[in-house]
C-alpha cells in the first residue's frame, strides 16, 4: 500500500523538487477557488493539503495531484450562501462517504466508457479553462475597488516575466533536467523581481486584491479537528444530499478522467476503485479539519509529470510543502511573483492541449469531431461534470442510430418447408422496431424458424420485441421457432418462452442486461 518508491525510475530526488514546484502552484489557485466557494482561503489550503496527502499516499495513482479545484468550488458557492460554512463541511463529509462507497462497489470502471473523442474534448476544455483562469492575473482594483485589465508599464513587466519563465521552463530541459525547470524559473524570476524591485504583484498582494483585506496573509496554524456543527436530523440531510452527489459525481469524473489522462501519459495503469475510496477518505476528512474538499487537478497532474514527479512522494512532498508555507515560511511564498506561477500554468496550457485534434479532425467521423468540440465548449460554458455527461449521452446516441440500422436477415427455406429467418447483427434498443419490420407473419408458411445465431440480444426491449413477434405468429395460427437462444433469453420471454428450440451444446452463454435478472 505505502509503495512511495516502487519503481527505480521513480527518482527520490526528482520527487522531492517536482513536489516544491506543484506547492508554489498550488498556492494561488487553492485561494483563488477558496473566494469562489465564499470561503476563508486557509479553508482552500488546508482542503488542498488534506486531498492532496491522503490520495498521495493511499490514492491508486501515483504521481497525480489532488487538490481544492474550481469544479467543487462553483458547486458549494450557493450551499455556503445559503446556509454557512459548516453546512458545507457536512456535505463534504457525505461527499466522501458516497465517493468511497462508490470506489468499495467498483464503480471506477465506468469511466472505461467515456469514448476518447469525449477525453480529448475533456483535455482541451479543461486547457482553456486553465488559459482563461489566469487572465485574471492580468486585472487589478481601480480607484473605486473594480477589477481593470492593467496597461502600461505593470502589463509590459507582467508580460516580459511571463514569458521569461516560459522560456526557462521550455529551454532549460534541453542543458539539464537534474532540477524541474519549472521550479527553476519559479525561483529565477522571484529573484529577479526582488533584486530590481519590479512593479510586479506578489502571491500576497493577489490574496490582499481578493480578499479586499490590506493586512491579509497566508500565515495560519495546522488543521484542527471539529465535528460539523450542523442539526443531526433529516432536514440537515435534505439540505446537504443533493450537493453532495453533485460533489461526489463532480469529483470522481474529473479524477478519474484525470487519471486516465495520466495513465496515456507514463503508459502506466492506476487503479481507478483505489483513487475513488482515496478521495472519499480525503475529502471525510476534510469535512472534520476544516478543508473545502477537492479532487484531482489536471493543471497540476501535469506539472508534476512534466517535471519528473512520477511516484507517491511528489504528492506527498507537494503537500507537506504547501502546509509548511502555511504554518512556517508563509513570507517567503508571499514573494513569488504571480507572474511567475502564470508563466508555468501558460506552458502547462500548451503541453495539455491535444494539438493534434485539429490534425485528426478531418480523419475521424464528424459525429466524433462533433462531439470533441461539444465537449470542450461545454467544458468552457458550463462544467466539467456536465460535458462529460452531455458527450457519453450524445455518443451513445450516435452509436445506437448506426448500429439501429445494421440489423438484417438472410431467408431460406429449409427442406421441411419451413421458412428460416437467419438474424444478423445486435438486437436492443435502438434496433427492436427495425426487427419487427424485418418479417411477413401474413404470408409466412406454417412453419417460422427464427435463428440468433448470428445475433446478439442485448436488453429487455430486445426481449419484448421477440415476444410480441411471437404474438403476431400465435394470433394468426402459425408455429415460430426461435433457435440459438441463449439461456437468460429464453428465461425472460413469456408469450414465446414454450416456442424455444432448447440446444444446450451450441445455444451461446452471453448474458441479457435486464433487470428481472438482477
Amino acid at each position: 500500500m505505502f509503495d512511495i518508491q516502487k519503481h527505480p525510475e521513480f527518482r527520490f530526488r526528482t520527487d522531492l523538487l517536482s513536489g516544491l514546484t506543484v506547492a508554489l502552484a498550488l498556492v494561488p489557485e487553492a485561494v483563488a477557488f477558496a473566494f469562489v466557494a465564499g470561503v476563508d482561503p486557509l479553508v482552500g489550503l488546508y482542503g488542498a493539503f488534506i486531498v492532496g496527502l491522503i490520495t498521495a499516499v493511499f490514492g491508486g495513482r501515483p504521481g497525480m495531484i489532488s487538490g481544492a479545484t474550481g469544479a467543487i468550488a462553483v458547486v458549494l458557492v450557493t450551499l455556503v450562501a445559503q446556509h454557512g460554512i459548516e453546512y458545507m463541511f457536512a456535505a463534504v463529509v457525505l461527499m466522501g462517504c458516497l465517493q468511497a462507497l462508490a470506489g468499495v462497489l467498483h464503480m471506477g470502471k465506468f469511466i472505461r466508457m467515456v469514448p476518447h473523442p469525449v477525453m480529448l474534448g475533456f483535455v482541451n476544455g479543461l486547457a482553456i479553462v486553465i488559459f482563461l483562469a489566469q487572465l485574471g492575473q492580468f486585472k487589478a482594483p481601480d480607484v473605486s475597488g473594480e477589477l481593470q485589465w492593467i496597461a502600461g508599464t505593470p502589463l509590459f513587466t507582467m508580460l516580459g516575466l511571463v514569458a521569461a519563465t516560459m522560456a526557462i521552463t521550455h529551454f532549460l530541459p534541453r542543458w539539464t533536467k537534474a532540477v524541474p525547470s519549472s521550479l527553476v524559473a519559479i525561483v529565477c524570476i522571484t529573484l529577479v523581481a526582488t533584486g530590481f524591485n519590479l512593479d510586479a504583484p506578489t502571491i500576497v498582494d493577489y490574496l490582499r486584491t481578493m480578499s479586499g483585506d490590506a493586512d491579509a496573509s497566508l500565515a495560519g496554524g495546522l488543521p484542527t479537528f471539529s465535528i460539523p456543527m450542523v442539526p443531526l436530523n433529516f432536514e440537515t440531510l435534505w439540505i446537504v444530499l443533493p450537493f453532495a452527489v453533485i460533489l461526489a459525481a463532480v469529483g470522481l469524473i474529473e479524477s478519474l478522467l484525470t487519471l486516465t489522462l495520466v495513465d496515456e501519459i507514463t503508459d502506466t495503469r492506476g487503479r481507478g476503485n483505489r483513487e475513488c475510496v482515496a478521495q472519499g477518505a480525503a475529502n471525510i476528512a476534510c469535512g472534520f479539519f476544516g478543508g473545502m474538499g477537492g479532487c484531482a487537478m489536471i493543471g497540476q497532474s501535469m506539472i508534476n509529470i512534466n517535471s519528473g514527479g512520477r511516484g507517491r512522494t511528489s504528492g506527498i512532498t507537494a503537500a507537506l510543502t504547501l502546509l509548511a508555507f502555511v504554518v512556517f515560511a508563509s513570507p517567503l511564498i508571499e514573494m513569488v511573483p504571480v507572474a511567475a506561477l502564470v508563466g508555468v500554468m501558460f506552458m502547462v496550457v500548451l503541453g495539455t492541449f491535444e494539438w493534434s485534434s485539429f490534425r485528426v479532425m478531418k480523419k475521424i467521423p464528424l459525429s466524433d469531431a462533433f462531439v470533441l468540440v461539444l465537449v470542450s465548449g461545454v467544458t468552457v460554458a458550463a462544467d466539467l461534470a456536465v460535458a462529460v455527461f452531455v458527450g457519453v449521452v450524445v455518443s451513445a446516441l450516435v452509436f445506437a442510430w448506426k448500429h439501429a440500422k445494421v440489423i438484417h436477415v438472410v431467408t431460406e427455406t429449409d427442406p421441411t418447408g419451413a421458412k428460416v429467418y437467419s438474424l444478423r447483427g445486435p438486437l436492443f434498443f435502438g434496433s427492436s422496431k427495425s426487427f419487427q419490420e424485418l418479417f411477413d407473419p401474413k404470408n409466412d408458411p406454417n412453419e417460422v424458424i427464427v435463428e440468433f445465431q448470428h445475433a446478439r440480444v442485448s436488453d429487455h426491449s430486445a426481449i419484448e420485441a421477440i415476444d410480441n413477434l411471437a404474438e403476431r405468429y400465435l394470433a394468426l395460427g402459425k408455429k415460430l421457432h426461435l433457435r440459438h437462444l441463449s439461456p437468460d433469453c429464453r428465461q425472460l420471454l413469456h408469450k414465446a418462452g414454450n416456442m424455444v428450440e432448447v440446444n444446450m451444446i451450441e445455444d451461446p452463454q452471453y448474458h441479457v442486461a435486464d433487470d428481472e435478472l438482477a
